[in-house]
């Protein structure tokens, strides 16, 4: 008999999600999404993030139109969490940055809840405007600290199964046997 491990399972079941009910996320779940984040592995332990909590509809509205496609989602989400980190502090901010993301995108599917990322980065606002300076001036973020992404939270409105395993690109993997290599 096999044994699956909960995180496998997890992944196995975990899809970005898009559309919220309106329902809030209750603050003892916002708590244990604060400590996965500042849980999330580092670099040399530099911990160069840095994570802003936007529970007001009428800001993750605004938030929603950091990009031209691909961000709107944000505006039914209960929760918005945005990314920064300070690149003077780590040179792998953006690294650090990613892992936390995914560490909280995690954390919300392990408490029930449904979330999407949305690529702040090398990402336009307009012809004029990036997406991580129209979220600094919205946020009103003055200090060095740079954007890579937010995560859309909430609770899921939409049903989605799981990838089958026949589906996944088991042909990125390679495999070098021992001693195969001489």
């Amino acid at each position: 008999m096999s044994h699956t491990a909960p995180l496998i399972q997890m992944l196995r079941n975990r899809r970005s999600i898009r559309q919220f009910t309106p329902q809030e996320v209750p603050q003892e779940k916002i708590i244990q999404l604060q400590e996965a984040l500042l849980r999330a592995p580092t670099s040399r332990g530099k911990q160069p993030w840095n994570f802003i909590f936007v529970e007001d509809r009428e800001l993750l509205e605004k938030m929603s139109r950091a990009k031209t496609h691909g961000s709107a989602f944000v505006a039914g989400a209960a929760l918005g969490v945005v990314i920064c980190a300070d690149e003077e502090l780590s040179d792998v901010w953006i690294e650090d940055s990613a892992i936390a993301a995914i560490t909280l995108q995690y954390a919300a599917h392990d408490l029930g809840l449904g979330s999407c990322w949305v690529q702040i980065r090398n990402r336009l606002h307009d012809d004029k405007t990036s997406s991580e300076t129209f979220l600094k001036k919205l946020l009103e973020i003055n200090d060095s600290s740079r954007i890579l992404c937010m995560i859309g939270i909430g609770f899921s409105n939409e049903e989605k199964s799981g990838l089958p395993q026949t589906q996944l690109p088991a042909g990125k993997i390679k495999f070098i046997y021992k001693n195969s290599l001489k």
